[in-house]
């Protein structure tokens, strides 16, 4: 049975990954691949993020990064220790590292990248044991819905 705390940071982790799909609903509406991301400390919102690599002409504009470049101009600081950060979709490597690199805390991800995923489904990055800072990780917050998002995004464009 589980306990009482269990069902709140699952409640939690709930609540903040609808925030970041939202932020995925609002790339898929500039033609962007739909992934959103939260930053939050201490039970807020710091900072969000979505896709905006075609918008912005820039291959590092994914959701996370963007998330944790607002995040990071708002607690003007760079180490972003103490945060989780939530997103649709797991982090590619350039993702992962950048959350290493700023002491994130806690990554809660919906639904896994077979293709570049860097956290579980093709490397281990965000908790290797060579580096020096590890986040603890979640996997499958609402993870059937950010998947049908990112299929739904790639059905259409492939009719």
């Amino acid at each position: 049975m589980p306990n009482i705390l269990d069902e709140q940071q699952i409640q939690t982790d709930e609540q903040f990954m609808r925030l970041a799909i939202a932020q995925a609903r609002l790339a898929e509406t500039r033609g962007e691949v739909p992934v959103g991301a939260v930053l939050v400390r201490e039970g807020k919102v710091i900072a969000e993020g979505s896709n905006s690599v075609i918008s912005y002409h820039d291959p590092t504009a994914h959701a996370e990064i963007n998330a944790l470049r607002n995040g990071g101009a708002a607690a003007g600081n760079y180490r972003l220790e103490d945060t989780t950060l939530y997103v649709t979709l797991e982090p590619c490597v350039m993702c992962a590292g950048a959350l290493v690199h700023a002491r994130v805390r806690r990554l809660v991800f919906g639904t896994r990248d077979l293709r570049f995923g860097g956290v579980r489904a093709k490397f281990r990055l965000a908790d290797s044991d060579i580096l020096n800072h590890r986040l603890e990780v979640t996997e499958g917050v609402l993870g059937a819905e950010c998947l049908e998002l990112l299929k739904a995004f790639f059905d259409a464009r492939r009719d």
